[in-house]
């Protein structure tokens, strides 16, 4: 037998227990028996409740979950992060709660940071560094960070991943992975928020932000970026001292870039500062194609020579050729009050589900999108209010249930911080004035001729392509007919739970007829004396009507636990 495998094993079913336990604290005891997940609540709990889970008074059930998640620690905070940026997936109630999560814990230990990058770049600590500070300056979930300075007199920061973290994170995915499973099983309500499509996203997420190499590598791309640019400041790699576990990285000294009183001291211009600032995210998006997509202020600073620094490089987002043409072609419809143009977008990045009815679909959207552009188009661009354009069509994508690509997403998350840390700095900082010469650019790259010469090749490519496929595949076809080996698959949407639930109520019956049938034959045996008897009672037939009683409270225990009774 694998030793190990059974030691995780026996370390999974204790967390989901642990897991099971917070949610019940929480209330969330009827949804736990919903998913069949009852098993696993302590025996005293499920007696006391005897499968009645009262509604809890109080705190909403997003401010429960909330709590629910930070009790549960680092893989549960990370995922409410992600969850906060995706209010298409979990509603704009469930991100807005999910936005207080922090992800700030105590530090571990300086000796287990000491062993941990000994092992890892297989040196001792003294012939890496002259100097290293045991007490971190920041610890996050996954994550803690010290100061030190190199042999050579350079001075660094370690980020040092915590120990055992990438195990416990892992351990967690899979139990995510088995719930959100049950969740689509038994909880249809909860496929609107498609639990195992979240699971997999934070899955991918968080292991690349684990990955030390993969961010290290993140943060050279953004520093051969910007290495003409003096105004915006990447810290240098050094990349002998790296490893998936390890980072170390220049130390940039500044300020938060929301720590207005601190740069008012610094006598810097913070006009400035906005502008340079948010043109460094436009570069990124609009001609980069690669950015940063946590643009927290604490990942951003004002340094000493007015300079703006950036840090921490674990969550990127790319922007392909073909979205930047689709927000280019976005733009010339929003200009020219286009909106058929600008649904014809939305149905090429594909967000539209496939089952839609098409011109059922355009009806209504060009009709509430119309109903919310048309206002806008009276005022000044500094009467926009970017925040909640982007928030109302967020709201009007799970109106009509588009699948808005993560990328995107991500954009407009940091488009919101963005805005949101530009009018600190600056409370006339007009955002959508600042991405105007972007996207004039954007749309005259569209029409140059470079560009109109690669789009006509390859539509000349693909009709070539199509020209050569289409015959040997009629030839299938044809094939395939003469032969009568056309086959058609058929599902119905409800079929297999509607044979679930006749199945449970056959089950049922024919459960409750056997009871009957026992207490009956009891009956007959306590009437007709069979076998031995006590006080003029049949031992058979008193044993058969116990049996028969705790297999009847069995039974009406199982119904009123399934929520139908």
């Amino acid at each position: 037998m694998d030793i190990s495998k059974l030691t995780r094993t026996y370390k999974s079913a204790k967390r989901l227990q642990q897991i099971i336990n917070v949610f019940l604290r929480y209330g969330f005891g009827k949804l736990i028996d919903q998913i069949h997940l009852g098993r696993f609540i302590p025996f005293k709990k499920r007696l006391k409740s005897f499968g009645i889970w009262p509604d809890v008074k109080g705190p909403s059930v997003p401010e429960r979950i909330r709590m629910a998640f930070e009790a549960l620690g680092p893989s549960f905070i990370k995922l409410a992060q992600l969850l906060s940026a995706r209010p298409d997936l979990i509603t704009a109630r469930y991100a807005d709660e999910f936005k207080k999560l922090q992800d700030e814990v105590p530090p571990f230990s300086a000796e287990d940071a000491r062993e941990i990058i000994e092992k890892e770049i297989k040196s001792p600590l003294r012939e890496i560094f002259t100097r290293f500070d045991e007490k971190p300056v920041a610890a996050a979930s996954i994550a803690q960070v010290h100061r030190a300075r190199l042999l050579d007199g350079s001075d660094v920061v370690v980020k040092v991943q915590r120990p055992d973290i990438r195990e416990q994170i892992e351990s967690d995915i899979n139990i995510l992975s088995y719930i959100a499973k049950l969740l689509d099983k038994y909880f249809p309500e909860s496929r609107f928020f498609n639990p195992t499509g979240i699971v997999e996203e934070f899955s991918r997420t968080v292991k690349k932000e684990m990955d030390f190499v993969e961010e290290a590598r993140n943060c050279n791309r953004f520093r051969r970026n910007f290495e003409q640019n003096p105004d915006i400041c990447i810290p240098k790699i050094y990349g002998e001292f790296v490893t998936e576990r390890v980072l170390v990285m220049e130390r940039i000294e500044g300020v938060r870039i929301d720590d207005i009183n601190a740069i008012d001291k610094m006598g810097f211009d913070r006009k400035r500062l906005a502008r340079i600032g948010v043109d460094a995210y436009f570069k990124q998006i609009l001609e980069d194609g690669f950015f940063h997509a946590d643009p927290h202020p604490g990942n951003i600073f004002v340094m000493p020579a007015g300079t703006i620094g950036f840090l921490d490089f674990g969550i990127v987002g790319r922007v392909s050729d073909d979205l930047k043409e689709t927000m280019a072609n976005t733009f010339i419809a929003l200009i020219e009050k286009d909106f058929d143009r600008l649904i014809d977008q939305y149905v090429e990045l594909g967000i539209v589900p496939e089952d839609v009815d098409m011109d059922v679909f355009r009806r209504d959207f060009k009709s509430d999108i119309s109903d919310f552009l048309e206002p806008l188009y009276g005022l000044t661009l500094k009467e926009i209010n970017f925040a909640q354009y982007l928030d109302t069509v967020t709201h009007l994508a799970i109106k009509h249930n588009l699948k808005i690509p993560s990328d995107l997403l991500l954009i407009n998350k940091a488009m919101l911080i963005l805005e949101n840390i530009g009018l600190q700095l600056d409370p006339d900082f007009d955002f959508v004035k600042a991405a105007e010469p972007y996207a004039s650019k954007m749309v005259r790259k569209r029409y140059s001729p470079t560009r109109l010469y690669e789009r006509a090749k390859k539509d000349v490519m693909d009709i070539a392509d199509f020209a050569v496929l289409f015959p040997r595949q009629m030839r299938q076809i044809i094939k395939k007919l003469l032969n009568d080996d056309i086959h058609v698959k058929m599902f119905h949407l409800n079929l297999p739970d509607f044979i679930k639930d006749m199945d449970k109520a056959s089950n049922r019956i024919a459960f409750a007829m056997i009871v009957s049938a026992i207490i009956i034959s009891s009956a007959i045996m306590h009437a007709t004396s069979v076998g031995p008897t006590i006080f003029g009672i049949s031992l058979f037939g008193i044993s058969a009507f116990i049996f028969a009683f705790f297999l009847g409270i069995w039974l009406i225990i199982s119904i009123i636990r399934s929520g139908r009774l």
